[in-house]
């Protein structure tokens, strides 16, 4: 597979079949994405390994009572104005229209939305930390770290989705894996083999055309 087929086939999956995933290809597959480009060679991701037993454990440790929580940071800006706005509206109503949700039933968005801190039912996942110290350079070297992992992922035949949503239970993920305090979490990400047959695993996303984004100075 090309890197360009790579990019284009790849897409956020939210459902996923039972079929473990090794340690040994999670393994082959962090190493890999650790050649992403990095600012001055800093490296910052730190990256915690959810699978097999610990998942279980993980998922035990989330039906703990826990008091209310405040987001690591804030997920989207307050005020999002377009045409972002309308991107990120668009992309949840053509997710609920595939799960046959509509918009008026709000129990079963919010039971799709409590998804999330399931992975989706995937098997394995990874969360993905930064140090505190580091400002958005560093962040955008984490970025290119995940789209790398992803994009092996895929190559792999594993299926992906970053998930911000873990940023709103911060606590409980670093309570869990033990990071220092220096630490903060970025995301998490779930990570399985697609289950092909889920209709909300046929979204996908639309893109800008490049006449909105790219400027050719002449």
């Amino acid at each position: 597979m090309s890197v360009k087929e790579a990019i284009a086939a790849r897409k956020s999956i939210r459902a996923f079949l039972e079929t473990p995933v090794s340690n040994g290809l999670l393994e082959q597959l962090l190493q890999a994405a650790a050649r992403a480009p990095s600012g001055g060679n800093v490296q910052p991701w730190r990256i915690y390994v959810v699978n097999g037993p610990a998942m279980t454990r993980f998922r035990e440790h989330l039906n703990k009572p826990t008091r209310d929580e405040s987001p690591a940071y804030e997920i989207y800006p307050q005020g999002l104005t377009e045409p972002y706005r309308s991107s990120r509206f668009k992309v949840g109503e053509d997710m609920y229209r595939l799960l046959g949700i509509s918009r008026e039933d709000r129990p079963a968005r919010i039971r799709r939305l409590m998804e999330n801190y399931k992975f989706f039912g995937a098997p394995a996942a990874i969360f993905c930390f930064i140090d505190r110290q580091m400002g958005p350079p560093q962040w955008s070297d984490l970025g290119m770290f995940l789209q790398s992992f992803m994009l092996l992922a895929h190559d792999a035949g594993l299926g992906t989705c970053a998930q911000e949503a873990w940023a709103t239970k911060a606590e409980t993920v670093a309570s869990f894996v033990q990071s220092p305090a220096e630490q903060m979490l970025f995301c998490g990400v779930a990570i399985g083999y697609p289950d092909e047959q889920a209709a909300v695993n046929g979204l996908v996303s639309d893109r800008e055309p490049l006449a909105s984004f790219a400027t050719f100075l002449n």
